[in-house]
């Protein structure tokens, strides 16, 4: 068939056990109730951005413990989200298959092949507001299907799903993530949460390596992402990369304790690259980290992080770096903020409060013309970006 499709399981030669009908649940339409009875089969649905899979960890976390003995799995789209989710002890198995590289055929018949694990519920991560991702929960084919209810639901999403919950812009994806124990009669056990990322050992140690060749210990140590989400016309919130590069050069020639970590990956290659060319500066490095979990480990090195709200943004809350500075685009709100950590916002002015007028969980990108957004992020100014990150640094 030629797809390429990761199972982190693959070998497992254990028979699926059989779906429970969705009455044993005690579930009624759009209702929740009290599960009973075990072992039972959770599959949690995340497959938008990376960042995005990331933001589900604390409902994992929270099905855990809510249900130990239950097998739960993931499905998610991008290898990056695997190799993210890969080593998190709240999961069995993490299902992965890109539809862009396989062609929509092979993906459908592996969506189609998920109906065989008998799945008895799916959980569909907040914010995945398009259709599709609910459709596909229901060629799963699980008895009970819990989704948010988004900005664009129509008739079909009630096709789709047994049990939806009204999304909530005031809270974190994560929050609203876990408001979907309410449909499954629980309640969040745990008395904090936070967004998690399980480095290996090695990856542990290849990070140390890196800080202690480049002498990080002993300096002030600024990682900074100048790149955004690829979907929709999500990197038309990148701040403009020539504003990093004044940035950068600034800080480099005026703070000479600090050194600025670039932070990235295949997709900032080129961006880094320019970073790198016009900004050159021996404070400034971009480590050569081999994977995703191992970059994530490097940030434990760093004293602040930089970015607009994405996926390495997501990484620095996880990592709880201790500063975070970031520049507000017009997607930026509730919902996106560093999950449980304090940060500093560089104001748009641009945007004014604006931000739901511009982005919506209804399926679609960003609202305006790409000269309008382009015009919208590079209202913030390098002068704003220094000084918050000069308080930042200075503040103890």
């Amino acid at each position: 068939m030629g797809r390429r499709v990761a199972d982190a399981a693959r070998g497992s030669t254990k028979k699926a056990a059989p779906a429970r009908p969705a009455a044993d649940f005690g579930l009624s339409p759009r209702g929740g109730a009290a599960i009973t009875g075990a072992p039972m089969k959770i599959l949690v649905i995340a497959l938008a951005g990376i960042g995005d899979a990331l933001i589900a960890t604390p409902l994992l976390r929270e099905l855990r413990a809510n249900f130990p003995a239950a097998a739960i799995d993931a499905l998610v789209f991008w290898a990056g989200s695997r190799e993210l989710l890969t080593g998190n002890p709240n999961l069995r198995r993490i299902h992965q298959c890109n539809a862009f590289e396989v062609g929509p055929p092979a993906f459908l018949r592996f969506i189609l092949g998920l109906r065989q694990e008998r799945y008895d519920v799916t959980l569909n991560t907040h914010p995945q507001s398009k259709l599709e991702y609910r459709v596909i929960a229901r060629l799963i084919g699980a008895p009970v299907r819990l989704s948010h209810r988004y900005d664009n639901a129509s008739c079909l999403d009630e096709l789709c799903c047994t049990h939806l919950l009204d999304q909530d812009y005031t809270l974190h994806s994560a929050d609203n993530n876990l408001r979907l124990l309410a449909l499954l009669g629980q309640r969040p056990l745990l008395a904090t949460h936070q967004l998690e990322i399980f480095p290996t050992d090695a990856e542990t140690a290849a990070a140390r390596a890196i800080a202690e060749t480049h002498q990080l210990g002993a300096r002030r140590v600024l990682g900074v992402h100048v790149g955004s989400g690829k979907t929709k016309n999500l990197r038309m919130k990148r701040w403009p990369l020539e504003n990093f590069i004044t940035l950068i050069r600034r800080l480099t020639a005026e703070r000479p304790e600090l050194t600025v970590l670039l932070f990235g990956g295949p997709e900032e290659r080129e961006e880094n690259a320019r970073v790198l060319a016009e900004a050159a500066h021996p404070n400034l490095i971009a480590p050569k980290t081999r994977s995703i979990r191992e970059a994530a480990a490097l940030m434990r090195h760093c004293g602040a992080f930089l970015s607009v709200d994405n996926a390495m943004m997501h990484f620095a809350a996880a990592m709880r770096v201790p500063k975070q500075i970031l520049i507000e685009s017009m997607a930026f709100g509730p919902t996106l903020e560093p999950y449980g950590r304090p940060y500093r916002l560089v104001p748009n002015p641009a945007v004014h409060g604006r931000n739901l007028d511009y982005y919506r969980y209804d399926g679609k990108g960003i609202r305006g013309t790409e000269e309008e957004l382009r015009r919208i992020m590079a209202a913030v100014t390098v002068d704003a970006v220094f000084a918050a990150v000069s308080e930042e640094l200075d503040r103890r």
